[in-house]
């Protein structure tokens, strides 16, 4: 038995996790939390926030938006054309796999495998003579599939609808109305805790893949002529560890430790504010137990990299069984969604800067043909126009120069459009901010936290879970079940639970099966009260990971508590 099978035995007999449906065998790529489980993704995501909100109020924001989504957006984002893998059915007993899942796993790693296209991910089945894992049949040409999860907005099937692969969208459809409410300055990031839904082809290693999982993303939007980060100062010297594209593509496997102020000078990280993040990420992992040496961020190639990026760092940290697994990803996505969710809407999505001084230039303008739109376009006049208004000017007369072209699907001709350059007093200036991505996923994290916290000792399973994210941060047992000792501790239980602590009460068997317990959920201090507590006043108090027992007096006992978990923030 290796670790990983070790904590989801330990997951499953504590209530932390296990397989969601199991009544019914089961359904892969999805999990239940049981009541620990529940208690420590909950502290996750409140020291997520404590990390990437609480610390940064005035300046990124939290909000919630729907799971489901109109098709619409999601055309715009890119998701429907592009959110795919590949996959390949067996010709024989017709299961299908992800492709490059099955290379890897018949061949090992192959170089650039991510990236690779249908057809080349083809050519290498044919060429090893790949077969089916399940029947050793032949297997089909590689194709794509849709990682998004289809459904419908009522009873009209033309109302098609996608549940959210990631929980940015309904910040980017949002962001003018939180600009504009917020009064209307940059930079500014908004945040959202959210379920995501992929339909992956063949989710495996138990919680590292989910078809449905809870997602912590920020989208930080700022001016992308004033790119710097004013908070950079705070972590300039800190160090990360990496591998950069050329690292990457050159086969090097050994990462280079770099500070963020190196990195960014040397434009080894493209943006200030991204490279910020992932020094905030760094220190968040390690707060959940997980040692910076066993932390590596990894450039993703451009063949690699996500539709709307123009950089991005996986963040991965090593695991027992599974290698170097992803936690969190770190993309520069500049103004790519904004743009988009602009010319799809025809909404005007940028922002307005205001110069010192006003300033004369030229500008382009487009000028749309009124009377030549309506004669050839009929209904869709009032569209067009408005399609034509919220174009970039520049980008819409290299366009038409080359013939007509479309915005959201509607045909502009060259003859639609007049172009005239204008001088004007400019007293700003308005642009389509550019947006950098810290992502995380809740679920991967609690079993990651959960990986480096399990220890065995004495043939004991000890869960040493920092005390900040701890399910149960106190138990308490009376020694005996007589002699006045239950109603003592009874007493005791319920005045730590009224100085807000989370705490357990357990009298079922020996004091040591109880300790146990105690230990596997990882709680940090348990509280023992015997017929001494009955003489003097005092209670054993016994660290989980020392097993050191040490006497505090019951009149002490709040302070005692204060001072061990004076690290812990209340969440607000």
């Amino acid at each position: 038995m290796d670790k990983y099978d070790k904590v989801m035995d330990l997951a499953k007999r504590r209530g932390f996790f296990s397989p969601s449906c199991e009544i019914y065998g089961g359904v892969a790529g999805f999990l239940d939390f049981g009541p620990m489980g529940t208690l420590l993704k909950r502290n996750i995501e409140r020291k997520w926030r404590e990390t990437f909100i609480y610390r940064h109020h005035g300046l990124i924001y939290e909000i919630e938006t729907p799971v489901v989504m109109p098709s619409k957006v999601f055309e715009a984002s890119g998701h429907v054309d592009h959110f795919t893998d590949m996959i390949v059915e067996c010709l024989s007993c017709h299961k299908r796999f992800r492709a490059d899942h099955l290379i890897v796993d018949q061949l090992g790693d192959v170089q650039g495998i991510e990236g690779k296209s249908p057809r080349e991910l083809d050519e290498i089945i044919r060429e090893k003579n790949l077969r089916c894992p399940e029947c050793k049949g032949m297997l089909g040409q590689v194709t794509t599939f849709n990682l998004l999860f289809k459904t419908y907005i009522g009873p009209y099937a033309e109302n098609v609808a996608y549940m959210r692969p990631e929980a940015a969208q309904g910040m980017f459809v949002n962001f003018k109305n939180i600009y504009n409410t917020m009064r209307e300055r940059l930079p500014i990031g908004l945040a959202q805790i959210g379920k995501v839904m992929r339909n992956e082809i063949s989710p495996r290693q138990g919680p590292i893949r989910l078809r449905e999982f809870t997602i912590m993303e920020i989208e930080f939007f700022f001016d992308p002529n004033s790119p710097g980060c004013d908070l950079l100062n705070e972590v300039r010297q800190k160090k990360l560890r990496l591998l950069t594209e050329d690292m990457v593509s050159a086969g090097v496997a050994d990462p280079i430790e770099i500070t963020l102020d190196e990195a960014v000078r040397e434009r080894v990280i493209l943006s200030e504010w991204q490279a910020y993040f992932m020094a905030l990420s760094t220190d968040f992992i390690s707060d959940l137990g997980v040692p910076k040496e066993n932390q590596l961020f990894i450039a993703k190639l451009e063949n690699e990299r996500a539709h709307y990026s123009a950089q991005t760092f996986d963040q991965l940290v090593k695991l027992d069984r599974w290698g170097w697994v992803e936690v969190s990803g770190h993309a520069y996505r500049t103004d790519y969604d904004l743009s988009r969710h602009q010319t799809f809407s025809g909404q005007d999505l940028m922002v307005f800067k205001k110069f010192d001084t006003p300033v004369k230039e030229k500008v382009l303008v487009a000028r749309p043909r009124v009377e030549v739109i309506s004669s050839n376009c009929g209904k869709e006049t009032g569209k067009v126009i408005s399609a034509i208004k919220v174009a970039d000017p520049q980008s819409l007369r290299d366009a038409l120069s080359k013939g007509p072209t479309s915005i959201n699907g509607l045909e502009v001709r060259p003859e639609f459009v007049e172009f005239v350059e204008e001088e004007r007093m400019t007293t700003g200036r308005r642009f389509v901010p550019h947006v950098a991505e810290p992502s995380f996923g809740a679920d991967r994290l609690v079993y990651v936290s959960m990986e480096y916290a399990y220890q065995e000792r004495e043939g004991r399973v000890i869960l040493s879970l920092p005390k900040t994210i701890a399910p149960i941060q106190v138990s308490v047992f009376p020694l005996v079940n007589k002699d006045g000792l239950p109603e003592k501790a009874l007493e005791i239980y319920r005045l730590i639970k009224s100085e807000g602590y989370l705490a357990d009460f357990d009298d079922a068997g020996s004091i040591g099966r109880r300790y146990a317990r105690s230990d596997e959920i990882g709680t940090p201090l348990a509280i023992t009260i015997d017929h001494k507590t009955m003489e003097d006043g005092t209670v054993t108090v016994r660290d989980r990971d020392t097993w050191n027992q040490v006497r505090v007096p019951i009149n002490n006992l709040s302070e005692y508590l204060r001072d061990y978990f004076a690290k812990i923030c209340t969440p607000q």
